[in-house]
């Protein structure tokens, strides 16, 4: 069984707690803050379709028919697959976004290469993670240790990794950080800074990148 299928309900009502609504908030504005407006688009790994239904992308893939049927709810026009084998044609969206879950993710070079295969040339793709190097992924890395349900599925790439991943498929266009303070998950956000680059206080990086011909 997918991990998420026994916990979406737990999973989308954490986002109305108040340290999980401040940062989804914020995690939204960091993404919205280089998205470029798209027509056709797609979440993989579109989960209970918070960021989707917020962004107006249209299409979403999940593995976790639980969570599906939460996005679906949402108005997100969703299938059921992995991001390894999108069940889509080639060049059918102008943009795709993958949002806190490849991590998640059993081959993340596959999901890169699937995305690039859907998007039409110039298309951008656009990624919401917590990088290695990061003070919040240490933080949950030790969730995980602790067994956490969701987390202790969880891998987390360095910069250099996912670079080394996306090289050769798509160019990095911009890079901007946010949740720029000590980890907790308890507390309302204080910090609602959005900074260029990769800060390691950071807990959320967004990165633009865009389709390479």
């Amino acid at each position: 069984m997918n991990p998420f299928d026994a916990y979406a309900s737990r999973y989308d009502a954490w986002y109305e707690k108040p340290f999980g609504k401040s940062a989804y908030e914020l995690e939204l504005k960091c993404i919205k803050s280089m998205t470029e407006p798209f027509g056709r688009a797609l979440e993989v790994g579109v989960g209970s379709g918070r960021f989707a239904g917020a962004l107006g992308i249209r299409y979403g893939v999940d593995p976790s028919l639980s969570m599906l049927q939460i996005a679906k709810k949402r108005g997100i026009l969703v299938v059921q697959g992995k991001g390894e084998s999108l069940p889509f044609l080639n060049a059918s969206f102008d943009a795709v976004f993958i949002i806190v879950s490849i991590c998640f993710v059993d081959d993340p070079i596959g999901v890169f290469y699937e995305t690039r295969r859907v998007l039409k040339e110039g298309g951008n793709l656009y990624l919401g993670l917590i990088l290695k190097e990061s003070v919040w992924a240490r933080f949950y890395e030790e969730k995980a240790r602790s067994g956490h349900p969701i987390y202790k599925h969880a891998r987390f790439f360095s910069f250099f990794e996912l670079t080394s991943m996306l090289r050769g498929l798509f160019s990095l266009e911009e890079m901007r950080s946010t949740l720029i303070e000590e980890p907790q998950d308890k507390r309302e956000v204080k910090n609602k800074e959005i900074r260029l680059g990769f800060l390691e206080k950071a807990g959320f990086t967004c990165l633009k990148l865009r389709k390479k011909g």
